[in-house]
């Protein structure tokens, strides 16, 4: 999810305030510093064997949607037809088996697949069956550790659901966002409350081994008292976990489009409100049993409840970022794809991987890209970078830890950091702290 680090010369009134520019930090270097010119060291990289003992994934970007939320930034389509779907995942499936042949990728077996969007369960039961079995059919498919499959519950219907069980989906992540119809209405969202919960209880009732919940904070519309039932609903459905949002305004949803041009907050929350929601939230899940695992994530049960794909991203491991404008990262080299559709299907046609621009990371790099991910969970394990990286973290950043510390973002526990309650609510905000100097202020584009 791209992302725009805070100048660190910001005024506190204007971080305060719910603006324009992104908020959540998604990976380092920051985007901006990855170029066409660099394809060359992605090349390189895949044409390289692969790192011993890191684990590979897979995300597969499906970018259709039944309409553009007007919060949404990344590449979606809701103006294609049926022949244009098939003719995507055509591609899609070239793309994958371009990458099998590589010798970075070839004979390894996936670790984790992701399905993302836009709207993966736009997908019919038949189409689902083909991408599927393409995959399958083209890389290592040994029951990978986790299936992430994201749904939007107005697209669900039982069959369906029941397709992707069988598929082996392993993680089911629905897209509630809001219980509040008036909300998701305003909001741009497709589906409606009802849907909701039939989704659920279908997914619920088919067992598969974990079911998410994504809520958002600070969504237009959004009051106490409604933030307050969304919680308490949520708590009902009783999802092994709950992943919780922080509206932000990136620079190309619609929102912000309408913002630039009249000057007027379109009523998104402040970021003091969105905290105080997700404390509030963190609280009421508490009670119910749920346990801290990011800033984003409460989960059900901690050692039972994990996220494959998050947690082996922020250890370094390799992914291959398959559909128009996706990322990837494979031997220490970032590359993104190009985010046209003509483009994307054009290259894929001639033979080619449809990469946009790359970058590779140099050791000092790769060290704070762990760091600032890690992070994110709130504790880092500061054995784990003296042997992987062989820095002791504590003398590295010893004047940054001295300053949170100071502003009550971190508690004191021996061979760890740990940041408090606010600073796991505040990380994203934390993070450019770290950077590098040649790091620090480009926008996350």
């Amino acid at each position: 999810m791209p992302a725009t680090a805070l100048p660190l010369s910001m005024s506190a009134s204007q971080q305060e305030a719910t603006g324009l520019g992104n908020y959540f930090i998604a990976n380092y270097p920051p985007f901006a510093h990855w170029k066409l010119e660099y394809l060359h060291e992605a090349r390189a990289a895949l044409a390289a064997p692969p790192r011993p003992g890191v684990k590979l994934g897979l995300y597969l970007h499906i970018p259709f949607c039944r309409k553009r939320c007007k919060f949404c930034y990344f590449r979606v389509y809701t103006d294609k037809n049926a022949r244009d779907v098939e003719s995507y995942l055509d591609a899609l499936l070239r793309e994958v088996e371009l990458y099998a042949a590589l010798p970075a990728v070839a004979e390894r077996p996936l670790d984790f697949v992701y399905f993302g969007g836009g709207t993966p369960s736009y997908l019919s039961a038949q189409q689902l069956a083909l991408l599927f079995e393409g995959v399958k059919s083209r890389m290592r498919w040994e029951q990978p550790r986790e299936i992430t499959f994201e749904c939007e519950p107005g697209t669900l219907q039982r069959e369906k659901l029941v397709a992707l069980y069988e598929h082996g989906v392993t993680r089911l992540s629905l897209g509630v966002e809001n219980f509040d119809d008036r909300i998701l209405e305003e909001n741009g969202r497709a589906h409606r409350s009802p849907e909701i919960d039939r989704a659920y209880g279908w997914a619920k009732e088919l067992g598969f081994a974990q079911i998410n919940v994504d809520l958002i904070a600070g969504m237009v519309g959004e009051t106490w008292d409604n933030w307050r039932n969304c919680v308490r609903r949520t708590i009902a459905l009783e999802p092994d976990s709950v992943t919780i949002y922080q509206m932000e305004l990136p620079f190309n949803t619609l929102y912000s489009k309408d913002y630039a041009t009249s000057g007027v907050n379109p009523g998104i929350a402040d970021w003091p409100t969105k905290r105080a929601w997700v404390a509030y939230a963190y609280d009421e899940f508490a009670k119910a049993g749920y346990e801290v695992s990011s800033g984003y994530t409460v989960v059900r049960r901690k050692d039972a409840t994990g996220f494959v794909y998050r947690d082996e991203l922020w250890h370094g491991a390799d992914l291959l970022g398959t559909g128009v404008a996706s990322f990837g990262h494979v031997s220490g080299v970032h590359v993104q794809n190009v985010d046209q559709w003509d483009d994307y299907l054009s290259l894929l046609e001639r033979g080619e991987l449809p990469w946009q621009r790359a970058l590779k990371l140099r050791p000092e790099d790769a060290f704070i890209r762990e760091l600032i991910l890690q992070l994110k969970t709130g504790r880092l394990d500061v054995a784990y970078f003296a042997g992987k990286f062989q820095v002791d973290i504590l003398a590295r950043f010893a004047a940054v830890w001295d300053a949170l510390r100071q502003e009550g973002y971190l508690e004191a526990q021996p061979g760890a950091v740990v940041l408090t309650r606010q600073g796991v609510f505040e990380v994203d905000r934390l993070l450019p702290r770290f950077f590098l100097p040649e790091h620090v202020g480009p926008r996350y584009v």
